[in-house]
């Protein structure tokens, strides 16, 4: 999978296949385990097996996943991959379907809710794992006054960041590097 390849989602069905919790789980867990199997998932996410199967053939009727029957030892086993590196979607993009831009709408949401799920679980962790980070994870806001086109420049200063991080070469120096969930959003708002 090319680490530059984001798909963008214009059709209202395959963003409704996406919003799902379970399957945007699951497409995460592709994306930072990679290729894997129904069990596997099922492992991962602590889901039957039937359940995440039944996910897993509504992302790849949507095109999110595909089977990777390269890496199966048998004819019986079913690996799955993701198509893209990522996603995106404007609400724009559906504006002019008002069933549409309801699912966008609801897509963004619930994508919204799944970023802060993840920073809450991390704050809601056991001292244990606070103490193993240490001074790592981090947490900012800014109120800025900016152009729209400033804005985008800014965007695009932070997405060339995120991406440097996300494509470097994970050094083979025996250190453990868990998954690191990062997010960022800048909006226009009010104080």
């Amino acid at each position: 999978m090319d680490q530059d390849n984001i798909r963008t989602i214009t059709d209202s069905r395959v963003l409704a296949a996406l919003a799902h919790p379970l399957r945007r789980r699951l497409m995460d867990v592709l994306k930072v385990d990679g290729p894997s199997t129904a069990s596997m998932l099922a492992e991962r996410t602590g889901q039957a097996v039937a359940n995440v199967s039944h996910h897993l053939r509504v992302l790849g009727a949507s095109e999110l996943i595909e089977e990777a029957p390269e890496l199966a030892r048998d004819r019986r086993e079913r690996w799955w991959r993701l198509v893209s590196a990522g996603v995106r979607w404007s609400t724009k993009d559906f504006g002019d379907d008002p069933a549409a831009a309801a699912i966008a709408n609801a897509a963004t949401s619930l994508n919204l809710d799944h970023h802060v799920s993840l920073v809450r679980a991390w704050y809601s962790a056991g001292d244990d794992e606070h103490e193993a980070w240490g001074d790592g994870p981090f947490a900012t806001d800014k109120w800025l006054r900016l152009t729209p086109s400033e804005l985008y420049e800014l965007s695009q200063e932070v997405t060339a960041l995120f991406d440097r991080w996300a494509k470097r070469e994970v050094p083979d120096d025996g250190e453990r590097r868990d998954p690191v969930f990062l997010f960022a959003f800048g909006v226009p708002g009010q104080p």
